[in-house]
């Protein structure tokens, strides 16, 4: 999970802009040396899952802890989707990075987009100040992959970011609002179809939700456009869904989006993106609404760190996770490249990015303190989660194995534990009732307008 903390600009740091770096971030060496002869300084890039979890674990370590974001807020990705179905707003699944280490008075937070990190002087290089370390933990998640077609991205945005999940929204709305008032019927049939390209557990979760919302509120708040003209459509280039899920939960939750209307197609590849639809092979599919959720690629660290990684740009790391040749870089999260036992990669889910965290926690307060290091990371697996629309779910657990009302009651209790802040459990608690209750949502709001395809800025609605 997933906070990158990217920009494509470069930044070597300038003697001028060491001068006026405020006192954490000076990189003089005299300011090193005496860093170093005081306390260490953990300088953690990114604050998703991984990087917080190893900022809060080191609470009681006597380091100066430095977290750097390009963004002031921590986000719950996994809940994304409900943002971008009108579910949830955005508050309900972020809170600021700040007011989450407000208790820590050794842990500072910069926002800042990182460029580089320059291993022989130990820097991580923004766009205009350098930030010294003397351990860096880098885990600054994933992004998406259009597989060579980057061109796509313009019209089938994923969901890595609120912004993302406030775009999807607005299509969304905007093509149910267009279709009540459009005469052409072709061009109605666009607006009402959606497609979403992947069949792991967010196109699952999103595909189900854009049909609960179309079956629900084009019932009960439109008058010229009604369910069964929408069009739902989930594209999964493998054989099954949920593919990290056992074959008869896969079943089970194919079933189940198609209980909602949606239709799934297995073992077809989308070959082209437009905003007029998608097409598969020889065949097209008209569509307003594009949402991709079929691949990831890491943040560009690797480039950073000019380090091996795999074919998704995953850095290979050690068995404590270090830098091959650097035991005082450590890549965690969606970035790093894990084995299991059997020698396959650790999923991009939060719980690994959690786990790896406060192993990292560990580790460093052992060496600064000087007790024993902790053995290599081992990822204890928990289970496999994926909701399928209101009141239904799967889960696997291994020993247990959970489908319909019990499973999504045992995803929403999973969900709101790992949200940060007893705030949000309880907003996000309260809309999922409200919303079960009484088929509302508040979220039903556009906030920017399209006019003529085109974005607009915000308006007051």
């Amino acid at each position: 999970m997933k906070m990158n903390a990217m920009d494509d600009t470069s930044a070597t740091g300038s003697a001028a802009g060491k001068r006026t770096m405020p006192e954490i971030c000076d990189a003089s060496p005299g300011a090193r040396s005496q860093t170093k002869r005081a306390v260490p300084r953990i300088v953690i890039v990114g604050a998703g899952f991984g990087g917080l979890s190893a900022a809060l674990a080191l609470a009681r370590t006597p380091a100066r802890i430095v977290v750097i974001d390009e963004r002031n807020y921590h986000l719950f990705q996994p809940l994304l989707y409900q943002v971008a179905t009108a579910g949830l707003s955005p508050a309900d699944i972020a809170a600021p990075i700040r007011g989450i280490l407000r208790r820590q008075r050794d842990a500072h937070v910069m926002l800042g987009s990182v460029t580089g990190i320059d291993l022989s002087a130990r820097e991580v290089i923004l766009r205009d100040r350098r930030v010294p370390y003397d351990y860096l933990i880098v885990a600054t998640g994933a992004r998406h992959a259009y597989f060579g077609h980057e061109e796509w991205a313009a019209v089938a945005p994923g969901l890595k970011k609120i912004d993302d999940a406030t775009r999807v929204r607005r299509k969304i709305l905007i093509s149910l609002e267009r279709a009540e008032g459009e005469t052409d019927a072709q061009e109605r049939r666009r607006l009402m179809t959606f497609v979403v390209v992947g069949g792991g557990p967010t196109g699952v979760e999103m595909a189900g939700a854009i049909a609960e919302l179309a079956k629900i509120v084009l019932a009960m708040d439109f008058r010229a456009i009604e369910p069964a003209m929408s069009r739902i459509v989930l594209i999964e280039a493998g054989q099954r869904l949920l593919s990290a899920f056992p074959e008869r939960l896969s079943a089970v939750a194919k079933r189940s989006l198609e209980r909602l209307g949606v239709e799934v197609r297995l073992g077809v590849r989308v070959t082209h993106c437009d905003d007029g639809g998608v097409k598969l092979g020889e065949e097209r599919i008209g569509s307003r609404t594009i949402v991709w959720a079929a691949g990831v690629a890491a943040s560009p660290a690797a480039e950073w760190l000019d380090a091996p990684h795999d074919r998704l740009g995953r850095v290979a790391v050690t068995g404590d996770l270090s830098l091959h040749g650097h035991g005082d870089v450590f890549v965690i999260g969606d970035t790093a490249h894990v084995q299991d036992e059997s020698g396959k990669p650790l999923p991009g889910i939060a719980p690994v990015a959690k786990q790896q965290g406060k192993y990292l926690a560990k580790l460093l307060q052992a060496r600064i303190t000087g007790r024993p290091a902790p053995p290599p990371f081992h990822y204890r697996h928990a289970g496999n989660l994926a909701t399928i629309g209101r009141s239904a779910a799967v889960a696997d657990f291994g020993f247990v194995r959970l489908t319909g009302v019990i499973a999504w009651l045992v995803w929403g209790a999973v969900h709101i534990s790992y949200l940060v802040g007893f705030r949000n459990r309880v907003a996000v608690a309260f809309d999922w009732l409200w919303a079960y209750v009484t088929f509302q949502s508040g979220a039903r709001l556009i906030t920017e307008v399209e006019i003529d395809g085109a974005e607009s800025a915000p308006h007051a609605l």
